[in-house]
């Protein structure tokens, strides 16, 4: 009959002796495995008595519980090392410098607007800002939108629900509300650009539901037609940096503006891209004006002693003239590889002296 005592420890001699994983494992294997040496021996309990089944079966029950928990202990102990060993072949210094990441750049949008505002700025336009969120009165009322106007309809504008009061709250489809806000607020001579987001129902190649403007108001005595055509010309020719550029105004009809007008570009929109200076497609930029004398008037102006003109232009719209982007629905896709290739240093800020782009 085997010696209980000798098997143990052979065994507990062979677990402690056992390298790594796989040696412990080819142990355990050998003596509680299904024919190990241990196993072996409850196999032999069927050919004793009741009395000796009894004893040997619980002396070799509690024999394989000591060398189980023993294989137990040796696990937990090899991969403790071996994580201690991996932990310390893996070592990251962070002291060193890090790999290569792709630098962030301006957004086209931003570079645009920034240019934009450095212009103006140049020509003696200080920058206003409002609130996104605008009410019927600024974004509506103040600029002379008739009652029935679309503009006032859901499928053009984002309204929120309306409050207990019946008002509604929307996000302003121009930035014209902060013109109001100004003449509210200020007394004239007013020269000032507003730029900002806006919202209206709209997506397609040169439409998106969210887009930039910039919009400029001039209030001041003798203010005429022809100041707003030079302020504009000249924002052109600095703006694309180039004399190539071709305007043209068309007639056109604003609540907010008497008399009205459009202005276009001259470009080239084959080929994919849009080249400024040659072609003979149009792309209109802005909407302009005088400034009607009934928004004058709701903004507490005497409209006979004080004149003004006002226009707006699409930020991105811009950008897609001058930086050849074909589809403004782009700019907003959150394509990195798009970004890295339209992209601006945020070193570079744009500026008269040192130059735009």
């Amino acid at each position: 009959m085997t010696d209980l005592n000798t098997l143990e420890s052979d065994v507990l001699a062979q677990v402690a002796a056992a390298g790594d994983l796989q040696a412990l494992d080819a142990v355990r294997v050998a003596a509680v495995g299904k024919t190990g040496s241990i196993s072996g021996l409850l196999k032999t309990l069927g050919a004793m008595s009741p009395d000796e089944r009894k004893e040997r079966g619980a002396a070799i029950n509690a024999l394989r519980d000591r060398v189980q928990s023993a294989i137990t202990e040796k696990k937990a102990s090899l991969e403790a090392a071996e994580l201690d060993a991996r932990l310390a072949r893996e070592t990251l210094d962070l002291t060193l410098p890090g790999p290569y990441r792709r630098k962030g750049s301006v957004h086209p949008t931003m570079q645009v607007m920034d240019e934009m505002v450095s212009i103006f700025a140049d020509m003696g336009f200080a920058v206003a800002e409002g609130p996104d969120i605008e009410d019927d009165f600024h974004n509506f009322t103040a600029l002379n939108f008739p009652e029935k106007h679309p503009a006032r309809e859901m499928h053009d504008t984002f309204f929120f629900e309306p409050k207990e009061t019946g008002e509604r709250m929307l996000l302003r489809t121009h930035t014209s509300p902060v013109q109001v806000r100004t003449m509210v607020s200020q007394k004239p001579p007013i020269r000032i650009i507003a730029p900002g987001r806006t919202y209206r129902c709209d997506s397609d190649a040169t439409h998106t539901p969210m887009f930039h403007q910039v919009e400029g108001l001039v209030i001041d005595k003798g203010i005429h037609m022809g100041h707003l055509k030079w302020t504009l010309e000249t924002f052109i020719a600095r703006f694309f940096e180039t004399d190539a550029v071709t305007t043209q105004f068309r007639p056109h009809h604003f609540p907010f503006t008497e008399p009205s007008a459009e202005m276009d570009v001259q470009c080239d929109r084959s080929g994919g891209e849009i080249k400024i200076g040659q072609g003979s497609s149009w792309l209109e930029i802005l909407g302009c004006g005088m400034v009607h004398p009934n928004v004058l008037r709701a903004c507490g102006i005497d409209p006979d002693e004080y004149q003004g003109f006002a226009f707006g232009m699409g930020v991105d719209r811009l950008g897609m003239l001058k930086y050849g982007m074909p589809d403004l629905r782009d700019m907003f896709a959150s394509d990195s590889r798009w970004l890295a290739h339209y992209g601006f240093s945020g070193f570079a800020a744009p500026n008269p002296a040192s130059g735009l782009s």
